[in-house]
C-alpha cells in the first residue's frame, strides 16, 4: 500500500507509506490524488491531513524512478500540488522526522503546515545537480522569506523544523506541536475546517529591500565556491524570479532550468556517485537480512598515525577502544595526539568538551595482548611488512575470544596469507582506511576467501555507523584503489622521462579537477612507500618497468613534507609546493642518460594518460571480480583519492567520453615508444564493451 486513507471524525487523513522515506513515486502520487478526490466528494469531510508513516513525512522523489517514465507519469508531482491548491476543503500537511525535496515542495502546496519538533526539512536537489523542480525556489521563499530560501536551496542542507518555526514572521509553519503530532494536526484541522478563503503559498508576496544587491552579492559568493558545478548559480537565477516575476512565470523558469540541468554532465556524474554511493553497500551473495556480530568492544594494534585515527572513528561513534603498543612511550604519543585532534574541534567549536570528555573516556590502553582478548573485533594497523603482520595475527589468534572478527588495515598485502597465519580464516578480513582515518570517507573491505558472510556484513554495518562509505574489494595486490594508483603512477614517471616537470603535470590533472596532482600526492604521503614497494615489484615483477626518477628522488633523502623537500622544495611550517631547480636537473640528466630528446606535451595528454590508465586497471580488475561493479571503483576514486566529483569518477567520465573514443586514444598511447605500449592494449572487458557499443554502466 502507497498511501492509507482513514477516516478521523470529519478529517480524511492520508498517510503516505512508501518505506524507507515515502519517496513520491509514482503509485504514491496516486494514491494521494485518489484520497484527496475520496475526500472531496465525501460531504461529511470537513478538512484533510497528509502525513507520512514511519520516519518521514517524505524524502522525496522515488529514486528507483530516476530516469523512467514513471517519474513524469500523470499525476506528475507538479500536478498533484496543483490539485492540493485546488482542494476546496482545507489540506494540513503534518511534519514530522524528514521532509525533505519533493516532500517539501508538497507540504508547500498544501493549505496549512504544522510540524514536530525535531524535522529534517531540507530542498537537497543541488547535491545532485539539480535545482527544485515542483515548485520549491518560487514557493520556499514566500513562506521564509529570499535570504533563508536561497541559503537552503543553495546549500541543500537540512534545517530542524524548531529553527525555522522561530524564525521571525516565518510562514513555513502554522504550528509548532510538540507531543503527539496527529493528535494536534486533528485539532488543528478542526479548528481550520471553516476557513475561507483558503490561504495559498503562491499568492503570498515576496520581499526584500534590496534585490538587485543582494542577489549580486550571492552570484559572487556562490561563484567562488561552487566552480565546477552550474547548480548553485542557477539556484540563485530561480529564486531571483520568485521576486521579480509573477508566480506562473517563475514556475516555467525553475522547469526550464532543471530540464536543462538534468542533461549536464556534472548533473549525471553527481546522480552517478548518488546511486553509486548505495549500490556500494550491497552485496550480491550476502542478503540483507544475514545476521551480524555484536560489537560492542573495540581493540587497535598500534597507536600511530592509522591505529590513532582508526579509534576515533569508533571513539565518535560510542564505541570503547583498547589501543595496544608495544612501549609505553609510543603509547603516551597515541593517545596526545587523539587528544589534540579533539582539543583543535573543540576550539574551532566542532565539539562540545562534554563530548570530548566522553569520547576520551571510553579509550583504555595496553601493553599486553592477553588485555584485548575481550574486545568483539580488532583492527591491526602496524608497518606494512608480511612478517609484522604474522607475528601480530598469530598472537591474536591466541589471545582473542571466540567469534571476534580480525581486522588488518593492510593497504596492498594478501588478506588470504595474513588469514593463514590463524585457525580462524572465517574472521579475518581487510579494512583499508584511508590516511586521515578520522577525515576521509573511504573504507575498503577486503573479502578473504574464506572470510564468512556474517563477518563481512557486520563489518559493512559498522562502516555505516562510523560514516564511512565502503566498498568491498577482493584480494589482489593493493586491492582496487592501490592497484589503480600505480599505473597511474607509472605514468606520471614517464612522463617526466618525456618533458614534463612535477609541477606541469600536478597543474594539468589539478586543472581537470583532482584535488591534488601525483607529485604533490607522493609527498604529501611520503616518497618512501612507493619506493618500499617498488623495491618488492622490482623482484616479483621484473619485467614491469618503472621510470626511475622516483628511485632517484629517494636515494637524494627527499622523500616529502616529512622531510621538508620531496618533488617539492618546503619551507618550515608550510605546506606550500615549490618547484625545486634541483629536482628538475636531476630529471633533465636522467632523460640524457637514457636519450630521450624531450618533447611539448599537452596538458589533454597528461590527464588522458593518467586517467585513462586508471579506467584500464579497474577494467581487468572488474573482469578478475575483484571489483563487484564499475560504480563501486567510482566511488573508491572520489572519496579515497580526490577524483573530481563533477566527472563521477574514472569509470563514469569515460563513459561520458565514449569508450571507443577512450579504447582508440589507448591505441595512439601504445605507440609511444617511450611508454608501456603492452599497458595500453585495452582491456578484455574494455575492448568487448567497445565491440558491443555498451558502456561500464
Amino acid at each position: 500500500m502507497s498511501a492509507s486513507y482513514e477516516l478521523h471524525g470529519p478529517v480524511a487523513v492520508i498517510t503516505l507509506n512508501n518505506p524507507p522515506v515515502n519517496g513520491l513515486g509514482y503509485e504514491t502520487r496516486r494514491a494521494v490524488a485518489d484520497g484527496i478526490d475520496r475526500a472531496q466528494a465525501d460531504a461529511a469531510v470537513k478538512a484533510i491531513v497528509i502525513t507520512g508513516a514511519g520516519k518521514a513525512f517524505s524524502g522525496g522523489a522515488d529514486i528507483k524512478e530516476f530516469g523512467s517514465p514513471k517519474a513524469i507519469a500523470e499525476p506528475n508531482l507538479l500536478s498533484l500540488i496543483r490539485a492540493l491548491e485546488l482542494c476546496s476543503k482545507p489540506v494540513v500537511a503534518a511534519v514530522h522526522s524528514v521532509c525533505m525535496g519533493g516532500g517539501l515542495e508538497l507540504a508547500l502546496g498544501c493549505h496549512y503546515r504544522v510540524a514536530s519538533p525535531g524535522a529534517n526539512v531540507a530542498l537537497p536537489e543541488v547535491k545532485i545537480g539539480l535545482i527544485p523542480g515542483a515548485g520549491g525556489t518560487q514557493r520556499l521563499p514566500r513562506v521564509l522569506g529570499v535570504e533563508t530560501a536561497l541559503n537552503m536551496i543553495v546549500s541543500g542542507d537540512p534545517v530542524k523544523s524548531e529553527v525555522l518555526a522561530g524564525l521571525p514572521g516565518q510562514k513555513l509553519f502554522d504550528k509548532l506541536i510538540d507531543g503527539d503530532l496527529m493528535a494536534g494536526a486533528l485539532a488543528f484541522a478542526a479548528e481550520v475546517a471553516d476557513q475561507r478563503p483558503l490561504p495559498l503559498v503562491r499568492d503570498m508576496l515576496v520581499r526584500h529591500a534590496n534585490p538587485d544587491g543582494y542577489f549580486q552579492f550571492a552570484r559572487n559568493t556562490v561563484k567562488a565556491m561552487a566552480r565546477n558545478f552550474p547548480a548553485p548559480a542557477k539556484c540563485v537565477d530561480a529564486v531571483e524570479a520568485s521576486i521579480k516575476r509573477r508566480f506562473d512565470d517563475g514556475m516555467l523558469y525553475e522547469r526550464e532550468i532543471f530540464m536543462g540541468l538534468m542533461i549536464t554532465p556534472e548533473c549525471k556524474a553527481l546522480r552517478h556517485a548518488f546511486f553509486a554511493e548505495r549500490a556500494a553497500s550491497k552485496i550480491p551473495d550476502v542478503p540483507e537480512d544475514t545476521p551480524v556480530r555484536a560489537v560492542k568492544k573495540l581493540a587497535v594494534i598500534g597507536a600511530g598515525t592509522m591505529g590513532g585515527g582508526i579509534a576515533m572513528n569508533f571513539l565518535n561513534a560510542g564505541t570503547p577502544v583498547v589501543m595496544l603498543e608495544m612501549k609505553q612511550e609510543a603509547l603516551d604519543r597515541g593517545v596526545a595526539t587523539i587528544r589534540k585532534n579533539y582539543e583543535s574541534q573543540v576550539k574551532k567549536g566542532k565539539l562540545k568538551a562534554d563530548k570530548y570528555e566522553e569520547r576520551m573516556a571510553l579509550l583504555s590502553t595496553t601493553l599486553s595482548y592477553d588485555a584485548i582478548g575481550d574486545a568483539d573485533m580488532v583492527i591491526e594497523a602496524v608497518f606494512e611488512d608480511m612478517e609484522v603482520k604474522k607475528a601480530v595475527f598469530e598472537q591474536l589468534d591466541r589471545v582473542m575470544k571466540p567469534g571476534a572478527i580480525l581486522a588488518s588495515n593492510t593497504s596492498t598485502l594478501d588478506v588470504n596469507k595474513i588469514a593463514a597465519f590463524t585457525k580462524r580464516p572465517q574472521d579475518v578480513i581487510g579494512t583499508h582506511f584511508f590516511s586521515p582515518a578520522n577525515v576521509m570517507k573511504l573504507l575498503e573491505v577486503v573479502r578473504g576467501e574464506k572470510t564468512a558472510k556474517d563477518v563481512l556484513a557486520t563489518v559493512m554495518q559498522l562502516g555505516k555507523k562510523i560514516r564511512k562509505t565502503c566498498v568491498v574489494s577482493g584480494v589482489c595486490d593493493g586491492f582496487i584503489g592501490n592497484r589503480m594508483i600505480e599505473q597511474y603512477s607509472r605514468q606520471a614517471g614517464f612522463l617526466l622521462e618525456e618533458g614534463c616537470t612535477p609541477a606541469q603535470v600536478d597543474k594539468a590533472v589539478e586543472k581537470f579537477g583532482f584535488a591534488m596532482g601525483p607529485f604533490r600526492m607522493g609527498d604529501l604521503a611520503g616518497n618512501d612507500v612507493g619506493w618500499y614497494i617498488r623495491k618488492r615489484r622490482y623482484l616479483e615483477k621484473p619485467n614491469l618497468r618503472y621510470s626511475k626518477t622516483a628511485d632517484l628522488l629517494c636515494e637524494m633523502g627527499r622523500f616529502g613534507q616529512k622531510t621538508g623537500a620531496g618533488w617539492y622544495d618546503y619551507q618550515a611550517g608550510k605546506r606550500d609546493a615549490i618547484p625545486s631547480p634541483v629536482v628538475n636537473e636531476m630529471i633533465e640528466k636522467h632523460r640524457t642518460a637514457m636519450g630521450i630528446t624531450p618533447r611539448q606535451i599537452s596538458d589533454d595528454e597528461i590527464v588522458h594518460r593518467l586517467v585513462f590508465s586508471l579506467v584500464n586497471e579497474a577494467a581487468r580488475l572488474l573482469e578478475e571480480g575483484i571489483a563487484q561493479r564499475a560504480s563501486d571503483v567510482d566511488m573508491v576514486y572520489l572519496t579515497g583519492y580526490g577524483f573530481p566529483l563533477h566527472r563521477g569518477g574514472p569509470m563514469c567520465y569515460a563513459d561520458t567520453l565514449g569508450l571507443y573514443n577512450v579504447a582508440q586514444t589507448m591505441k595512439r598511447f601504445a605507440a609511444n615508444p617511450n611508454d608501456d605500449a603492452e599497458f595500453w592494449q585495452p582491456a578484455p572487458l574494455l575492448a568487448k564493451l567497445v565491440a558491443e557499443g555498451k558502456s561500464f554502466s
